[in-house]
């Protein structure tokens, strides 16, 4: 009998059995860490309330030039999106340098002023838990996919959760991109 009251009473207010919803605990990318290139730890959590493309770098890439690109996305809609870029040396050998050979590259050559991770790997064993989230459905509950090239895009929403991934060739300012933060 009180089981199918509370049928009753979920039918009537809306509600569902069983599911997840968007105030669940279910993990997401703010409950992520990483090392900045001057070895300093940020929290993810610190990004809520602002979107966060997270890109994967490298600065001897035929789209290395997307860091003018992803600087001046950056500096146009900063007040509500952060871009994060993890530098790896995992395709072609395109990230070789050292932490701090990187951070010189990214400001001298581009500019960039957003955050920057420590150098990654983001294929194979060494895949930060970050990336395990941002690559399978089963943790980011929208999508499998699989890091393929330097400069791949993963745009999260302001409560940290994935809303799509980019190719390499996609542009940061291309309107894939830009129409989710106008």
């Amino acid at each position: 009998m009180l089981r199918i009251f509370s049928l009753v009473l979920c039918l009537v207010l809306g509600l569902t059995i069983n599911s997840k919803s968007k105030n669940s605990k279910m993990p997401n990318v703010h409950s992520y860490e990483f090392r900045t290139l001057d070895g300093k730890m940020v929290k993810l959590s610190s990004y809520k309330g602002k979107k966060i493309l997270i890109v994967n770098t490298a600065s001897q890439c035929g789209y290395t030039p997307q860091y003018k690109q992803l600087e001046e996305l950056y500096q146009t809609y900063k007040e509500k999106l952060v871009i994060v870029g993890f530098p790896t040396n995992d395709f072609g050998g395109q990230e070789p340098g050292t932490n701090a050979d990187i951070k010189t590259f990214c400001q001298k050559n581009y500019g960039v002023t957003f955050p920057m991770s420590e150098k990654i790997t983001v294929e194979g064993k060494d895949v930060p838990e970050l990336y395990k989230y941002l690559t399978q459905k089963s943790k980011n509950g929208k999508i499998d996919s699989k890091v393929e090239w330097n400069f791949q895009k993963y745009l999260i929403d302001e409560d940290g959760n994935l809303i799509e991934v980019f190719k390499s060739a996609i542009k940061p300012d291309d309107k894939k991109i830009t129409a989710y933060l106008k």
